[in-house]
């Protein structure tokens, strides 16, 4: 075998090593627990996400476009140049289109407002929990006389053993 082939070999089962390190040093990466609590939590908010655009534009902006007389954000803009025809050529309007940015606001509002209402709601919860187990009655104290009795019930217990042994 020539130096170039055994270079090459050494070469191959070093770069073996550093993928399989790379491998088993994102296991336990993944493995970790705040890693799987990050994805269940991006996989939640994403599902949240959905349901807070269904109640925005399903049950929020209605009453929204009932106030303001049937306006849909989503179609406010402003017009800086019309199109223009030059020579045959159609140059496109330049437009502001504001009224996106008025919706994303909303949700995004709604979606601040959301998840405060149910960490309120989560920590109220926690709080009554709290608040039973502190209410729950904890052993009395013991008293002087208890804790002499108690000594004395372990030496006789202890004496008794010994006799028996005998």
């Amino acid at each position: 075998m020539s130096l170039e082939n055994i270079e090459r070999e050494l070469d191959d089962t070093h770069m073996a090593k550093r993928v399989s390190g790379f491998f088993t040093e994102f296991w336990k990466f993944a493995a970790k627990g705040n890693a799987i609590q990050l994805a269940v939590a991006v996989v939640l908010g994403t599902a949240f996400g959905a349901i807070v655009n269904s109640l925005v534009a399903d049950i929020i902006t209605p009453f929204i476009s009932l106030i303001t007389g049937n306006v849909n954000f989503n179609t406010l803009s402003y017009t800086i140049r019309p199109a223009t025809v030059l020579s045959g050529t159609t140059t496109p309007p330049l437009v502001i289109a504001y009224g996106h940015t008025i919706q994303a606001a909303i949700n995004f509002l709604i979606v601040g407002l959301s998840i405060f209402l149910i960490f309120k709601m989560f920590q109220g919860v926690v709080q009554r929990f709290q608040k039973r187990e502190a209410e729950k009655p904890s052993d009395p104290p013991v008293s002087n006389e208890e804790k002499i009795l108690a000594e004395i019930r372990d030496i006789l217990k202890a004496r008794e053993e010994r006799s028996l042994q005998k």
